[in-house]
């Protein structure tokens, strides 16, 4: 292997390093997105959540004397409140949470992510054994699983997108705003790094094609 295909091969596993971190970050957090309800009197506290994968965290804000009506923004201080999801820990009581997040949608999104991870372990396995083993051939099926990773991140990123529509639209809520946070741009940035990245080093991985029509697949540089 040329050192200059060496080198792109390095770049693109760096970046997909990256991309595998910024999925963690995003799968393990619970700042996806930030609801809040809409104030028409001006009230001393005001109730804004964020949630995640796994859980939603309710705080009590204290609304400053501005004439803006909106509560928050979600950093300032106040009471919070965390509760995983009724569906993922039986024994804790969260009512509300059960019928203000969509049952199906939240479990849909964080098995899609929890699948993602499995396809991001066999990339990794493939491509610490073909560096160990000098193996290159393996580069090619790590290439996919990390593709693979990268649209599973995608499906759960749009699952809780249509989750947040039906909990801003659902009448037993009092939230009607919302913004997505840095736990959704920290999945959106994984998928774009973990399936461009895949791709590109599936085509830095495949043999060298023949550049003269004299020439064959035989003449492409011998793999270990």
């Amino acid at each position: 292997m040329s050192q200059t295909r060496t080198l792109k091969i390095r770049v693109t596993l760096f970046c997909i390093l990256v991309g595998i971190v910024l999925a963690m970050v995003a799968i393990v957090t619970d700042h996806w997105a930030v609801l809040s309800p809409h104030m028409e009197h001006h009230n001393a506290t005001c109730e804004a959540a964020h949630f995640g994968l796994w859980r939603i965290c309710t705080k009590s804000i204290a609304m400053s004397n501005s004439k803006d009506m909106s509560c928050g923004p979600i950093t300032l201080p106040g009471e919070k409140n965390c509760s995983y999801f009724r569906h993922f820990n039986p024994g804790e009581s969260s009512e509300i949470f059960e019928v203000t997040t969509q049952k199906e949608y939240s479990i849909s999104a964080a098995a899609i992510a929890v699948i993602s991870l499995g396809f991001v372990i066999m990339g990794t396995v493939c491509v610490l054994l073909s560096f160990r083993k000098k193996r290159d051939y393996l580069l090619r099926p790590a290439s996919m699983f990390y593709a693979f990773a990268g649209l599973c991140i995608f499906v759960s990123v749009e699952v809780m997108r249509q989750s947040v529509k039906r909990m801003i639209h659902s009448e037993d809520t009092v939230w009607i705003e919302y913004y997505y946070s840095w736990s959704f741009a920290c999945a959106c940035a994984a998928f774009v790094l973990l399936f461009l990245c895949g791709l590109a080093l599936l085509l830095f991985s495949l043999p060298r094609m023949p550049q003269n029509p004299w020439e064959s697949c035989m003449d492409a540089e011998p793999e270990h």
